[in-house]
């Protein structure tokens, strides 16, 4: 298969890159940033063969020109966005752009070239929802999305829905649940994960929000999951990308202390933060079904990889 993953140099569009590659396919992803491997659209390649380019996805003929120099591909896997919550008000500008008009790029190119789309959303759509996180909720249910970032990643959602009506475009949607792991590297915006043990390690004080629940995800397990939708595609599923761990954000700040030996007085316990949700507790039942998707890694051994990596690579 021609696979083209936009993103790619993010925290899970670089794991499905590998993870295609060690499968043996032909990859090629796109994001923000120049490379080392990138192609010379206007001078010499110095690559023999070039497997990235820079693209904005946000400017439709970057993107063309990209589809223009790779050729046909059979998938779009397309992860590339703004990440986060807090992410999306301080940087409300580019959330919009990359987001909506860059998803929208995306589909107006494969209403033309025809491949089948993967495209990646977030937990975040479920805003105040109060019970199990199920598929369907979204169907049965008003939501109210809760902050700008989950707002974009709805838009997106009717956007591939709109597409798939007028044009006939064959999407699949995935919901990504709070995946960490080695690879993902520290801003303040990331994972809560990579936060705590990313301040844990730096000696950085943390703030930990009491009665809030979520699930983790490891990273590798994530990766694996969303490669196997090349091989069990439907068009117009849905799926929740999760762990089947479920923890307080309390319990996880107590196990990094554990697997970094930081000390207990760099936490701080606050007992609520505006417009988040409460639970995220997440039926994955249906990825397990078509995709094969389990968890192998449980969150203790998850972060103490994900915090070897970061001594590693923050020479900590």
């Amino acid at each position: 298969m021609r696979i083209l993953v936009t993103g790619g140099r993010g925290t899970l569009g670089q794991g499905i890159v590998q993870e295609f590659r060690n499968r043996g396919h032909d990859v090629f992803s796109v994001d923000i940033a120049h490379g080392s491997d990138e192609v010379g659209f206007s001078l010499r390649t110095d690559e023999t063969k070039p497997y990235y380019a820079r693209c904005d996805v946000g400017e439709y003929r970057q993107l063309e020109r990209v589809f223009e120099s790779f050729g046909p591909v059979d998938y779009v896997y397309h992860t590339a966005a703004e990440f986060g919550r807090w992410n999306g008000e301080d940087f409300y500008e580019q959330l919009w752009k990359t987001n909506v008009v860059g998803t929208k790029n995306i589909i107006r190119l494969q209403e033309r070239l025809r491949f089948r789309l993967v495209h990646f959303s977030s937990s975040e759509v479920y805003g105040d929802w109060p019970d199990l996180m199920v598929e369907t909720v979204m169907d049965e249910h008003e939501i109210k999305q809760m902050n700008d970032y989950a707002m974009t990643k709805w838009v997106n959602e009717m956007q591939v829905r709109n597409s798939a009506v007028q044009h006939g475009t064959e999407t699949v949607v995935v919901r990504i649940f709070n995946t960490y792991g080695p690879g993902e590297h520290y801003s303040p915006y990331r994972s809560v994960n990579c936060r705590f043990m990313y301040c844990a390690l730096k000696g950085i004080p943390w703030v930990v929000f009491r009665g809030y629940g979520r699930t983790s995800t490891y990273l590798a397990d994530s990766v694996r999951t969303l490669a196997n939708i090349a091989d069990s595609f439907k068009p117009g599923e849905t799926y929740n990308i999760g762990g089947d761990e479920y923890h307080s954000i309390e319990s996880l700040s107590d196990l990094t202390l554990k697997v970094t030996g930081a000390d207990a007085r760099l936490v701080e316990y606050r007992d609520s933060e505006i417009l988040t949700t409460r639970d995220k507790r997440v039926d994955v039942s249906k990825a397990v079904r078509d995709l094969g998707h389990r968890t192998t890694v449980s969150l203790e051994e998850g972060m103490r990889r994900t915090v070897a990596w970061m001594r590693e690579f923050y020479r900590l």
